[in-house]
């Protein structure tokens, strides 16, 4: 059965039990109403008896003519008798035998008489006596049955006009739905993650639109990004790995080479398994970046910072580093922010002059660095974070044009960002921004 069935059901059987209860309410209202009117005419038979002429009980109840009913006079032995001329004799129980002793007072009850109906009132009169009045309940059980029908006709129509509102209702309700799982269908037949759904509305059903819309539009950018990241890391090794493999075709044929040249073509090999070695890593950081969540700690940025400044002495020794680490203490991953300061300080380091000075300030959750090189060009600092960029400037110089993107998505990564900037007299400042910083400790 369907979602659609189901709800429409649902609906159906909640109407038609709301319909079933209202009309047993109706049913035993009126009844009551009726019995009502019918005690109210015993009890008037009942005053008229009691309250008129004295009535010599021993020769019997009043005439049937006189107050109307069925009467019968009780005696608290079981006795019973009858006006002249009635045949019809009221059943006697021991509430009537108790109302003739004095031990129960008036009461009503129902009885079946000679194949009749009736609605019975007993009352104490006299020492040792009670009377039964009986009246026919023959039209007030025709009137019930016909008002019975009615109602189970009612009732029943309500319930098939509830069924079809309900598939109404369900189809109008959960069209949304349909549209959500045509462009799921569509999408997983097509592969085609720019499908929207139109949303419209601030109900559940649009809120689950919109976020489905809202996933595909995430997943669309994820799989653009890693297919130019493949795209790019496929140009980017394409250079390398043919300047390798002409210069290993090179060392192993059989030809003289010139002196010096098989030393150079083998310093070149090396160099150029470097550099693969390091695209390699970062691309396998870049995807680690993306894809892994790790444990998050708090993080000493100020002592962090201290040793990849070290790490950097040791690798570019012509460099002067000038620190100003103040306490500073962020929430975040330790070896992915680790990367990016490492990274910030590499990248000042290259751009330095032989014997140049770079610029580390830490401070509140931010870390500056500030380089005395050439600079970035205007028209390059927008895109000094992206992947693979590389400034004309930097064509000739080492690297894969990943460091920087690393650092970005680093930053972005803990909520905070990155910018370049061009410096007062010269070089470059990069400030480094990562939120959930806490106070230093005092």
């Amino acid at each position: 059965m369907s979602f659609r069935a189901r709800l429409a059901l649902v609906a159906a059987v909640a109407v038609a039990l709301a319909v079933v209860v209202a009309s047993g309410v109706v049913y035993v209202v009126v009844r009551d109403q009726l019995y009502a009117s019918t005690d109210n005419s015993l009890r008037n038979t009942m005053d008229r008896i009691v309250n008129g002429p004295d009535i010599d009980i021993g020769h019997g109840p009043p005439e049937q003519g006189v107050f109307g009913g069925y009467p019968q006079a009780v005696r608290q032995d079981g006795a019973t008798s009858q006006p002249r001329g009635q045949s019809l004799a009221l059943p006697v129980t021991k509430k009537v035998l108790d109302v003739a002793a004095g031990k129960r007072g008036t009461f009503f009850m129902n009885a079946e008489v000679s194949g009749t109906h009736v609605r019975v009132i007993t009352f104490p009169v006299g020492n040792g006596f009670a009377i039964e009045v009986a009246r026919s309940l023959e039209d007030t059980d025709r009137a019930l049955s016909h008002i019975k029908w009615l109602l189970i006709v009612i009732a029943a129509g309500g319930i098939l006009v509830a069924a079809g509102l309900g598939l109404a209702v369900s189809r109008a309700a959960l069209a949304p739905v349909r549209r959500l799982t045509k462009a799921t269908e569509k999408v997983t037949e097509t592969g085609d993650l720019s499908e929207r759904i139109e949303t419209g509305g601030r109900d559940e059903l649009s809120r689950l639109a919109a976020s489905f819309n809202n996933m595909l539009g995430a997943l669309e950018e994820s799989t653009r990004a890693r297919r130019q990241l493949v795209a790019d890391a496929s140009h980017e090794l394409r250079t390398p790995l043919t300047s390798l493999r002409t210069n290993i075709e090179v060392l192993a044929s059989d030809r003289a080479l010139p002196p010096g040249e098989r030393e150079r073509l083998l310093n070149d090999v090396v160099e150029q398994l470097g550099e693969m070695t390091t695209l390699i890593s970062e691309l396998i950081e870049l995807a680690r970046g993306e894809q892994q969540q790790e444990q998050t700690e708090d993080v000493r940025l100020d002592l962090m910072a201290a040793d990849a400044i070290e790490r950097t002495r040791r690798n570019r020794p012509g460099i002067e580093f000038k620190t100003d680490l103040s306490e500073s203490v962020v929430h975040g991953v330790p070896r992915t922010i680790d990367r990016a300061v490492a990274n910030l300080l590499d990248n000042a380091a290259k751009w330095s002059p032989p014997g140049g000075e770079v610029e580390v300030v830490v401070r509140n959750g931010e870390m500056t660095v500030r380089d005395h090189g050439p600079g970035i060009d205007e028209e390059d600092l927008p895109y000094v974070f992206d992947r693979f960029y590389r400034a004309s400037s930097a064509r000739g110089l080492p690297g894969s044009g990943l460091g920087l993107a690393i650092v970005r998505q680093v930053a972005e990564a803990h909520g905070g960002q990155v910018v370049a900037e061009r410096a007062d007299g010269g070089g470059t400042i990069m400030r480094l921004r990562v939120n959930g910083a806490s106070a230093p400790n005092s």
